[in-house]
């Protein structure tokens, strides 16, 4: 079973009419630009494994909080841990409603040789990229946009 996303925003029905309202872009960062200064970890692969079919990013602030291992963790790797974060944003998707562009993510890390702490992330979808209107996820925390 392949998830496609129901929270397919809004933005991909806007029209030229912001130009014309606003002039046009002086400048534009694009995400492509994001993951080669690694401001965004592009994970793809593991979300299509996944059964994700959009393209998935995180931003560097959740991939070294949560999938980066902390120094001194034992028994705990990044392929497992981007594994958790990748298969809960699939239920996450599943468990959204039409219309939505960004859902709830939440799952239990362990950044230490104790207990596993709830985190809750954002899951995000907008246009892959500037000149890309195609759907894509990011994932990122609470606090970030």
């Amino acid at each position: 079973m392949t998830v496609r996303p129901n929270f397919l925003p809004s933005i991909f029905m806007i029209s030229d009419s912001l130009e014309a309202t606003f002039g046009s872009v002086i400048y534009r960062y694009t995400r492509k630009q994001a993951v080669a200064d690694g401001v965004q970890v592009e994970v793809t692969k593991t979300a299509k494994e996944a059964g994700i079919s959009f393209p998935v990013f995180l931003t560097r602030t959740v991939w070294d909080a949560y999938v980066a291992v902390p120094d001194g963790v034992e028994c705990q790797d990044e392929v497992g841990r981007l594994w958790d974060i990748v298969w809960m944003l699939r239920f996450a998707i599943l468990r959204s409603r039409s219309g939505q562009d960004r859902v709830p993510v939440a799952l239990y890390v362990r950044n230490d040789n104790r207990k596993a702490k709830l985190v809750k992330l954002i899951a995000q979808c907008g246009p892959l990229d500037a000149d890309d209107p195609q759907p894509a996820i990011t994932v990122m925390m609470p606090d970030e946009d």
